[in-house]
């Protein structure tokens, strides 16, 4: 819904010999007329439906197909307003600032809001006379004056403004660029000369080789991870630890000749060793130079030397792998050795034990005159119950005699005698069982002593057997406990120098020389604003 504008009163001065001058009585009653005009001075707020309404419309729907900014509208809002203009909307504005004939995107527009002289916008204010026609004018007419010159003024300075803009801008601009040329580019010249022109090629012999171990292991756990590299995971980070060791460096020096090899007048200057370098200047180059890597997930070493000369760099990887074999071999040894000594040692002593044992056994048989006590017995017991056999029927005997009744006394006497007798040597050979006669030892010792010493050869002889059983073991698991050095690439000789790299190497100091300048920019800066 449009709203109607509201309206000023103007009156109408007329001039002519029918009206009192200044001064004069006014002898006719005044007559006053007053209209109603809107502000724009374009008529009223056109009718909604008309054709007047509807051309408005499409000269808005045109504007807005300009693709203002909100910045351009709102600069054309305020000029209007400058000129007494009542728009509706932004883009009424731009609508009634070009239908006066004032474009609001121009350079002396845009200076001529800046400036923003109150004369001039009083004076846009005040309608142009018409010759020989009643004019309206406003109740307060401004005083003229003399047109103030502080738009141009003020454009003068916007201008001056500018160029020192533009010039601290080109000289910020030329510094930076001087900068850049002195600090990032120089160098990474440099750096590219260098690798291009300066820097002795080197080539690069690459080889791959693992560690393994015996198959089987001792445990589950260990069977679990045997088949895998964390079975030798331990011995490949050695491996690699002593590869890149001194010890492996003053052994390549002694066999290969590595500080007389990079000491040689082809060798670049920033390479080369001097002819008395000292062992921590070579190991510094040979930590370049021999580049050792350990993948845990496959359990493989890949080992990279480089040296001037293709066979070279062969004979140096191939001894650095013969010294690795052999600090393998050397991490097995020992645990195989103590292993085996351990078993070794207990076998000999269970041994030694048995035959002490044995010998015991030996020397009481020969003193008691016994060879086996359980049979010696057995006889014994064998002979006291035939002999008890023979009393039960003298006893027997006996009393069938004593049964009649005039017995025969010297049948009585006779087989009295023979019970007598029966009874003593019953109990003398009892008495042989349990108690010595004479100096004998009784059997009943004689079996208790052969018995302890046949259990203690027993036991010996069982000792001896484990002991014989771990020492196999043993010697199992010192074979499962080899280490093996297997080759998965050899040192190959490379045909063309695989170092240095120009292109690569000359990036690489272009990005570190800008990072650095960088750094040192942030710095100074976050200095400078801190100060």
């Amino acid at each position: 819904m449009t709203t109607k504008p509201k309206a000023k009163k103007f009156r109408i001065k007329r001039s002519g010999p029918d009206w009192p001058t200044q001064g004069e009585p006014d002898k006719t009653p005044p007559k006053k007329k007053v209209f109603d005009q809107p502000e724009d001075g374009f008529g009223s707020e056109p009718f909604p439906g008309s054709a007047k309404a509807d051309a408005k419309d499409g000269e808005i729907a045109e504007i807005r197909k300009e693709g203002l900014t909100g910045r351009q509208l709102r600069m054309a809002r305020r000029l209007a307003q400058k000129h007494g203009l009542t728009p509706t909307s932004d883009f009424d504005a731009v609508r009634l600032l070009r239908a006066r004939g004032i474009d609001p995107f121009k350079r002396e527009a845009m200076l001529e809001l800046v400036g923003g002289g109150d004369d001039e916008q009083k004076e846009s204010k005040v309608p142009a006379p018409t010759a020989q026609l009643p004019q309206t004018v406003p109740a307060e007419a401004p005083v003229p004056g003399p047109v103030s010159d502080a738009a141009r003024i003020r454009s003068d300075e916007v201008f001056r403004l500018q160029a020192d803009i533009s010039r601290r801008r080109r000289r910020k601009m030329w510094g930076l660029v001087a900068r850049l040329f002195v600090f990032v580019l120089i160098p990474t010249l440099i750096a590219g000369y260098y690798f291009t022109s300066v820097a002795t090629p080197m080539y690069g012999t690459k080889s791959e080789f693992v560690i393994q171990q015996a198959d089987g292991a001792a445990s589950p756990m260990g069977g679990l991870f045997s088949g895998t590299g964390l079975a030798t995971s331990q011995d490949s980070v050695t491996v690699q630890s002593f590869l890149q060791s001194r010890e492996a460096l003053l052994r390549l020096d002694a066999d290969e000749g590595f500080k007389a090899h990079f000491s040689g007048p082809n060798i670049d200057p920033l390479t080369r060793l001097s002819a008395d370098a000292s062992n921590e200047d070579a190991y510094a180059l040979y930590r370049k130079l021999v580049t050792i890597g350990y993948d845990p997930t496959e359990g493989l070493i890949r080992m990279e030397v480089v040296a001037a000369d293709p066979d070279v760099s062969a004979a140096f990887s191939t001894a650095l792998i013969g010294y690795a074999e052999e600090q393998v071999d050397t991490l097995s040894l020992r645990l195989r050795e103590s292993q085996m000594a351990d078993a070794t040692e207990s076998f000999a002593d269970a041994e030694a034990k048995m035959i002490a044992a044995q010998e015991r056994v030996l020397t009481l048989q020969e003193q008691l005159g016994v060879l086996d006590p359980t049979s010696e017995t057995a006889a014994q017991m064998s002979q006291i119950a035939a002999f008890e056999t023979q009393l039960a029927e003298k006893r027997l005997q006996l009393l069938q005699l004593l049964d009649n009744e005039q017995p025969n006394q010297a049948r009585v006497a006779g087989v009295q005698g023979d019970i007598e007798r029966l009874e003593v040597l019953i109990a003398e050979l009892r008495s042989e069982l349990t108690q010595a006669n004479e100096g004998a030892t009784s059997l009943a010792r004689i079996t208790s002593e052969l018995r302890m010493a046949e259990v203690d050869l027993e036991t010996r002889t069982l000792m001896m057997q484990e002991s014989l059983q771990q020492v196999e073991t043993a010697r199992i698991e010192a074979n499962r406990q080899v280490r093996y050095l297997s080759l998965g690439v050899s040192p190959v000789p490379p045909d063309e120098p695989t170092y240095p790299r120009p292109f690569e190497n000359t990036l690489l100091a272009f990005l570190i020389f800008s990072g650095i300048y960088l750094m040192i920019s942030i710095t100074v800066s976050i200095l400078r604003d801190q100060v």
